[in-house]
C-alpha cells in the first residue's frame, strides 16, 4: 500500500506519498476500506507541523475521513459487507490506500452524492452534530454565530442548522466578498467581515442587542473575550480551534452575569464509544438531508493525492471555500463521472 509519509516536524515539504507496509487484516468490530478520496483539514496541518500527535495507538499517517470501498470485515461485524461504498471518521490514516476503522465510525455513502466528495462528510458532520447540536443544544428561535463561515465546518453548520432548525437565526464571519456572498447563498442571514466590521457590535445590532445564543468558534484566545461580549444571556460558546492562539482573558463577571458557558471540546481524541454514538446520530438525523438535497458537500477542489503539499498549502492560504479533497484512487474516482 501508499500512504503519506512526514519526515519531519515542518512545512508542507515534508510530506511524500510512498509505498509503506500493508495494513494487518481488520481485527474484530474493525473493517478494511480501500480509499477512494480522504480531505484536508487543519488537524492534519498541525500534526504536520508537530503540534497535535495522534492520540494513543491512532494511526501515525494523517487524513480524519476518507470514503472508499469496504474489502474486509473481521469479526462480529455485520452492518457492513465487502464491496459497500461507504464514508468514514478516522483518528488517522486516511491519505493512504488503506485503512482499517472501527466499523461503528463508518456511513453509507450517502445517495446522491459521489464517492469523492463523501470523503469531505464525516468530519464536518460528526463535529456539527456533536457540539451545536449535542453539547450546545442549539434550538428553534435561537440565534446561532458561527466563526469562518465559508471553512468546511462553518460550510456545513449553516446548512445543517438552517436544514434542521429553520427558525435559527444564523450569523457568520468570513474574511472576502467572494466568501460572504457564498455563506448568504447557503443560508446565512447575516455575513460579517471579520476583517473590515466588528462582529460584536454587528451581532447586537442584528438581535437588538440580545447576542448570539450558541457561537461555535474555531479562533480561541483571540475571539475568547469578544464572543463573551457578544453572547446572550444562557448562551453556550464552544470552542474547536485555536486559530488565534491558546490563550485568552476571561472576564468570568461578565459570563457570570450572562449565565453563560465556555465549553473547549475536540472529536479526534474521545473513545470510541462517543464516536459511534457521534456518528450514529451523524446518520439518523443528518444523513436524510444530505439525501434529500438540503445540505450538501461544499468542495472547494479535489487535488491529487501526490500532490498533497499544493493541498495543504492551499488550506493554509485560506484561499477555501467548503472542503479540499484529496483523490487516492484515481482509477475508480474517474470513473464516478
Amino acid at each position: 500500500m501508499h500512504a503519506v509519509t512526514v519526515t519531519s516536524s515542518g512545512g508542507p515539504e515534508v510530506m511524500s506519498w510512498a509505498a509503506v507496509a500493508d495494513l494487518p487484516f481488520p481485527g474484530p468490530g474493525e473493517v478494511a476500506i480501500d480509499v477512494v478520496a480522504s480531505a484536508v483539514n487543519r488537524a492534519d496541518l498541525l500534526q504536520r507541523q508537530g503540534f497535535y500527535p495522534p492520540p494513543p495507538g491512532a494511526s501515525p499517517v494523517l487524513g480524519l475521513e476518507c470514503s472508499g470501498l469496504v474489502t474486509a470485515v473481521g469479526d462480529g461485524v455485520t452492518a457492513w459487507q465487502v464491496g459497500d461504498e461507504v464514508c468514514a471518521l478516522l483518528s488517522g490514516g486516511g491519505y493512504a490506500t488503506r485503512v482499517n476503522v472501527p466499523a461503528t465510525q463508518v456511513l453509507a455513502a450517502p445517495a446522491g452524492v459521489s464517492l469523492v466528495e463523501a470523503a469531505g462528510l464525516p468530519e464536518v458532520a460528526a463535529t456539527v452534530h456533536s457540539t451545536v447540536f449535542g453539547l450546545a443544544g442549539l434550538s428553534d428561535g435561537e440565534v446561532f454565530l458561527v466563526h469562518g463561515g465559508a471553512s468546511g465546518i462553518g460550510t456545513f453548520a449553516i446548512q445543517a442548522v438552517r436544514a434542521l432548525r429553520p427558525s435559527v437565526t444564523i450569523v457568520t464571519t468570513a474574511g472576502s466578498s467572494a466568501k460572504l456572498a457564498r455563506v448568504r447563498e447557503l443560508g446565512a442571514d447575516l455575513a460579517i467581515s471579520y476583517r473590515d466590521d466588528d462582529f460584536v457590535a454587528r451581532v447586537k445590532e442584528a438581535t437588538d442587542g440580545r447576542g448570539a445564543d450558541v457561537i461555535l468558534d474555531n479562533m480561541g484566545g483571540s475571539y475568547l473575550a469578544r464572543n463573551v461580549d457578544a453572547l446572550a444571556v444562557e448562551g453556550r460558546i464552544v470552542v474547536i480551534g485555536l486559530q488565534g492562539g491558546r490563550k485568552g482573558e476571561l472576564n468570568l463577571g461578565t459570563l457570570l452575569a450572562k449565565r453563560g458557558g465556555v465549553h473547549a471540546v475536540s472529536l479526534r481524541g474521545r473513545p470510541d464509544a462517543q464516536k459511534a454514538a457521534i456518528v450514529a446520530a451523524v446518520r439518523e438525523q443528518f444523513w436524510p438531508a444530505v439525501e434529500a438535497g438540503t445540505i450538501r458537500p461544499v468542495v472547494d477542489r479535489v487535488v491529487p493525492i501526490e500532490r498533497v503539499a499544493d493541498a495543504h498549502r492551499h488550506v493554509e492560504d485560506l484561499g477555501h471555500v467548503g472542503k479540499v479533497l484529496l483523490a487516492v484512487n484515481l482509477d475508480y474516482s474517474e470513473s464516478l463521472k
